[in-house]
């Protein structure tokens, strides 16, 4: 049986977070604040207090069950993307290698990515340091200031 996804916003560093649960996992995290969301929901409140850690420099690796809707081979990348770990980035072609994939699907993977933030697609970079694109709302200057929160902004372009 599924369940109706059940919500919750609240400030972040990069602006206004709204996380969206069904079946006790994450399945979304959008920019900007949808009202009346639920603050009792123990899986909610645990999600904002992990990001909220993250944001102070307090976590590195998020333990939040999640549920990104998405053909089987996005859901793999976003699995492996998972386990990019803090303050490391990869460029899109090295994350492909891995994958046994191409930069592009890497890419689109990352531009699909319904879970930002704790599916990390933020920590895959262009070729030579740049930057690269996010779609997460404010594009790369929010890339940039998550990266930056890591360490990992030092060398890039």
């Amino acid at each position: 049986m599924t369940s109706h996804p059940s919500h919750l916003s609240f400030p972040s560093p990069i602006g206004a977070l709204t996380v969206f649960i069904e079946d006790n996992a994450i399945i979304v995290i959008e920019a900007g604040r949808v009202p009346e969301g639920n603050d009792q929901d123990p899986l909610l409140k645990e999600t904002r207090a992990q990001l909220d850690a993250y944001f102070d420099g307090k976590l590195i690796d998020f333990d939040l069950p999640v549920n990104p809707a998405g053909p089987p081979r996005r859901q793999e990348i976003w699995r492996a993307m998972a386990n990019i770990p803090y303050g490391t980035t990869l460029s899109y072609g090295e994350f492909a290698k891995q994958m046994q994939s191409s930069a592009r699907a890497i890419g689109g993977a990352c531009g699909a990515n319904p879970i930002p933030i704790v599916l990390p697609c933020h920590r895959v970079l262009a070729a030579d340091g740049k930057i690269g694109g996010f779609s997460f709302s404010g594009g790369t200057e929010t890339k940039r200031q998550l990266l930056q929160l890591e360490g990992a902004l030092t060398t890039l372009i």
